[in-house]
């Protein structure tokens, strides 16, 4: 079977698009282009390195709907994009082109010039990171971005178009690591209202209490939440990431997410089957999978009739939608990338056993 389910052309009929032109009407707003949202996680964390600006420019330049990535709260407060919530050893070198050899301070401890200071253009050829992630290109001498200059970028590159997936990264059994909810949330919403992509922007989170603090906050926007049942990450067994709501009292996810007030559920794709997405689309929730990085699961979960997809490999993504004739986002024209991203590698560090790798 290759061809999408009828209500395929339902999907994301929620989105709000900007068309300033004639031709952006009669090629991209149509409802049809809005019915599969193909988003690039962490940009294209497959292809290029995560959260930043190169990994956007390599997301933009396949063809993305969303560009899904996480923020942060620097020492002043400011949105900075990383999925960490303190520099991670795998991906990190400091100001003298050394590998981290820790987990840093925790990024709500550091200022912008500490953080500007940290080179994420390549990860630790000693990890398993990088064993995971064998085909990413390295782009030497990348920085840590500010939410603002995501959306600068994007505002330079004339992609308007796409839509932000933007991840508040809070640990709630860690809060020295992270600001107060009501605070994250005020503090990336300034940024976004400030370069006016209210209209374009999702917020998501594990941790249920900034979605909380969003309906309050920014009752327009939408809100997806995110979950996972997987034997070492469980968001929904104890309550902790969710508000107080415990799985054990509802009839299953779908259910605890209508309860908390969602609209769109972000499930962990091996976590989702058919009889949950039926029941999800029950309780009128819209259903994005993450991180989605096989084709053969791609394909599947596109004809049981989700909503999106996350995934590491837009380009894989990609690949699939135009097999089943589905209609694609736009690609980007990017700036050609320096030779700096064939710069040799630091020699490799023996390896660090025991440190799984994050997936979420």
């Amino acid at each position: 079977m290759t061809t999408s389910p009828p209500f395929t052309v339902q999907r994301l009929s929620w989105l709000r698009w900007s068309c300033t032109t004639a031709l952006g009407l009669s090629m991209w707003c149509a409802g049809a282009a809005l019915a599969f949202d193909a988003q690039g996680h962490r940009g294209a964390r497959g292809l290029a390195p995560e959260n930043t600006l190169a990994g956007i420019e390599q997301a933009l330049s396949i063809g993305v709907t969303t560009l899904e990535f996480d923020v942060v709260l620097s020492a002043e407060g400011v949105p900075v994009v990383s999925h960490d919530t303190a520099p991670n050893p795998d991906i990190t070198r400091d100001a003298s082109g050394q590998w981290l050899q820790a987990r840093g301070k925790p990024f709500n401890q550091l200022s912008l010039a500490e953080i500007s200071a940290l080179d994420v253009g390549r990860i630790n050829p000693s990890s398993r990171y990088a064993r995971d992630f064998s085909n990413q290109s390295p782009a030497d001498g990348e920085r840590i971005p500010t939410l603002a200059s995501v959306f600068e970028r994007i505002k330079r590159l004339g992609a308007s178009h796409v839509r932000f997936n933007i991840e508040l990264k809070l640990h709630p059994l860690r809060p020295a690591d992270s600001p107060e909810p009501e605070a994250f949330v005020r503090a990336v919403m300034a940024v976004i209202n400030s370069h006016g992509m209210g209209s374009r922007t999702t917020l998501q989170s594990f941790d249920w209490r900034v979605l909380k603090a969003g309906q309050s906050i920014a009752p327009h926007l939408p809100l997806s939440f995110l979950s996972a049942q997987l034997p070492r990450f469980n968001t929904l067994a104890d309550g902790a990431w969710t508000t107080g709501l415990k799985l054990a009292d509802f009839d299953d996810a779908p259910g605890m997410v209508a309860a908390a007030g969602g609209k769109l559920w972000s499930p962990h794709f091996s976590d989702l089957s058919q009889a949950t997405l039926s029941r999800a689309r029950g309780l009128n929730l819209r259903v994005i999978p993450w991180t989605v990085n096989d084709i053969s699961d791609m394909a599947r979960l596109i004809d049981w009739g989700v909503d999106g997809l996350i995934t590491d490999y837009p380009d894989r993504l990609r690949a699939v939608m135009q097999e089943r004739g589905m209609v694609l986002p736009p690609a980007v024209s990017t700036p050609v990338k320096s030779a700096r991203a064939a710069a040799p590698a630091q020699q490799p560090e023996p390896v660090r056993f025991g440190v799984a790798p994050d997936i979420r």
